[in-house]
């Protein structure tokens, strides 16, 4: 995606990028994820690797989210060198009503947006 293409994100969303890339950073992780519910609180995770529990970044911050009581997801972030977002990621997405997923690059730059 050139800059001409480079999709209109708000400031909000914008943060969104910078926290997930943050957690990502933070951790070594593979991905770093954050999401905004729907009364604008934001949540951060990484994707978790233990023998017992694997679980992508976006799982993780969205339960994160719905463990904090949240019922929806206005937008999600994920960064990492992936070039698509997994199934079980899209599905999470679908289950928390979210219009907004992102999927960015390691240097923040959105490869992918998907609006409902």
């Amino acid at each position: 995606m050139t800059d001409d293409q480079r999709p209109e994100l708000g400031a909000e969303d914008e943060k969104l990028i910078t926290l997930a890339r943050a957690s990502r950073a933070r951790t070594g992780a593979a991905e770093g994820a954050a999401v905004r519910d729907e009364t604008g609180r934001t949540y951060t995770a990484a994707t978790v690797a233990l023998p017992s529990l694997r679980l992508t970044a976006l799982q993780a911050a969205a339960a994160a989210a719905v463990s904090s009581e949240a019922a929806a997801l206005e937008a999600a972030v994920v960064v990492g060198a992936g070039g698509e977002l997994s199934a079980d990621d899209l599905a999470v997405a679908a289950d928390l009503k979210t219009p907004l997923v992102v999927l960015a690059a390691p240097d923040g730059t959105p490869t992918a947006v998907t609006r409902s």
